[in-house]
């Protein structure tokens, strides 16, 4: 923790990779007796990694492309390998940040900056389930940190290397995009970090040839990821609708992502960034939250879209908290840190209200497992068109040898399955259907096929077995 060695301009550089290899390695060792299922997204974005391509249906590639290698370098697809990367990566973006806090305050704001960052709350729940955000993170980070270094030495190559970390953040999450005005805005509140005009070409240089790749995939596949975004949106499509309780409600959760005590520090952080360097991080964390609140006002915002605020925002907080508060913080940060693989590791215990407390983490897999075992007793492939129930079919069923199909699209896909995985056309033959309605193919109700013993997140919610010929889908229709 800080010492008197973080009174040293180079003294926080040992420490802080020793607090931060010692909270990633207690990561893993709870990773690796983590009871839950891989989540939906997360077998969804294992399953992107089995399908090499430079876009899928709502993100791009990156977390794809990262998981492939994992797993192939590991020789196992096991959960634990699907989510390792996720401590690594969240360790090696608070060392970045750190960095990025040495340089432009001191090191024991660095060495604070990594305390601080490796135990936040989302964080700790990064660590634990892989996602887009926590592939972004180390290259938002890097982003930060190399415009900060091109704008103070006026080096090419860290202008370069900004636009290449910028770019790998977008190629993660397009989400990175808010380093765009973050950028601009820093320029002109700290005129010290203007790049110059050569410098800010290499940097669009490296950012444009990074994402080239997923544009062209986009512009090539009806703009996919944009459509499924505005989806997301929300009001783009249907019209706003004011609701001011709900951007209450998203604010609130802010406090749960990034800390109650953090959170404050950081919004006090806002109304004192009086010196050049203070304005610039704070300019680079308000672009994110300021849209993901006019969002939630518009339309839904889950809690995590306004992760990329929180990278300068660390940062920024840490710089104007006071020693007391910084340990306050770090200790508020830790009981988080500390509950949540604790219970991932007790899990399905304990339960509130007669259900389990991660239910959303459990029964996919067991779920899997029998609609596999009756798929290979009837020698059917399996049909269905629920996104949850697919996700895990194909990692479940990876060495299974069922086929797996998702119910053939009206329309635009809404999904990944259903985009590159439907039903063949003219497809004939009997099929096992999972369903959570009766099914009716003319002629009367379809008798189930057996039971499905439903448990976790499947608990109560009707998923039955059907067989029927193929041409039953058309009658339906």
């Amino acid at each position: 923790m800080p010492s008197a060695a973080a009174s040293s301009e180079r003294g926080w550089l040992a420490p802080a990779i020793a607090v931060v290899a010692a909270v990633t390695g207690l990561r893993l060792v709870a990773l690796a007796f983590n009871r839950t299922d891989l989540f939906v997204d997360e077998a969804q974005y294992w399953f992107w990694g089995q399908n090499f391509d430079f876009g899928y249906y709502s993100k791009p590639p990156l977390i794809g492309w990262l998981l492939r290698a994992v797993t192939d370098l590991a020789g196992s697809d096991a959960p634990f390998w699907v989510r390792m990367p996720g401590a690594v990566l969240h360790g090696i973006t608070a060392l970045i940040l750190a960095a990025l806090a040495a340089r432009l305050a001191d090191a024991r704001v660095a060495l604070w900056t990594a305390a601080i960052y490796v135990t936040l709350p989302f964080v700790a729940l990064g660590s634990l389930l892989i996602s887009t955000d926590t592939v972004m993170a180390p290259f938002y980070a890097g982003a930060l940190l190399f415009f900060v270094r091109a704008g103070q030495g006026g080096r090419a190559g860290d202008a370069f290397a900004a636009g290449i970390c910028a770019g790998a953040a977008f190629m993660a999450k397009y989400a990175a995009v808010y380093l765009i005005p973050g950028a601009v805005l820093a320029v002109l509140v700290a005129p010290a970090l203007r790049p110059g005009w050569r410098n800010a070409l290499l940097m669009a240089l490296g950012f444009g040839l990074v994402i080239a790749p997923n544009v062209a995939w986009n512009l090539t596949h009806d703009l996919t990821t944009v459509e499924h975004t505005m989806d997301n949106v929300g009001w783009v499509r249907t019209g706003a609708n004011l609701r001011p309780g709900a951007m209450a409600e998203f604010l609130a959760s802010q406090f749960i992502v990034f800390g109650p005590l953090t959170m404050a520090a950081f919004l006090w952080g806002l109304v004192r960034a009086r010196t050049a360097a203070l304005r610039a991080l704070a300019v680079f964390a308000v672009p994110p939250l300021a849209v993901v609140l006019v969002q939630s006002l518009l339309g839904k915002a889950y809690a995590n879209w306004a992760v990329a605020t929180y990278f300068a925002g660390t940062v920024l907080a840490v710089w104007v908290m006071g020693a007391r508060w910084r340990w306050l913080a770090l200790a508020v940060n830790l009981l988080v840190a500390v509950a949540l693989p604790v219970l991932t590791v007790l899990a399905p215990w304990p339960e509130v209200n007669g259900q389990t407390l991660l239910h959303r983490y459990l029964g996919r897999t067991a779920m899997s497992e029998q609609i596999l075992a009756l798929a290979r007793a009837e020698g059917l492939p399996v049909l269905s068109d629920n996104r949850d129930v697919l996700a895990d079919l194909f990692y479940t069923g990876r060495e299974s040898g069922v086929p797996i199909y998702a119910a053939r699209p009206e329309g635009r896909p809404e999904h990944y399955y259903a985009q590159n995985f439907a039903l063949p056309a003219g497809f004939s033959g009997k099929l096992l259907l999972i369903a959570t309605a009766p099914v009716d193919c003319g002629t009367g109700p379809v008798p189930p096929a057996g039971v499905l013993n439903g448990t976790g997140t499947w608990a109560g919610k009707g998923l039955t077995p059907y067989v029927i010929e193929a041409e039953c889908l058309d009658a339906a229709d």
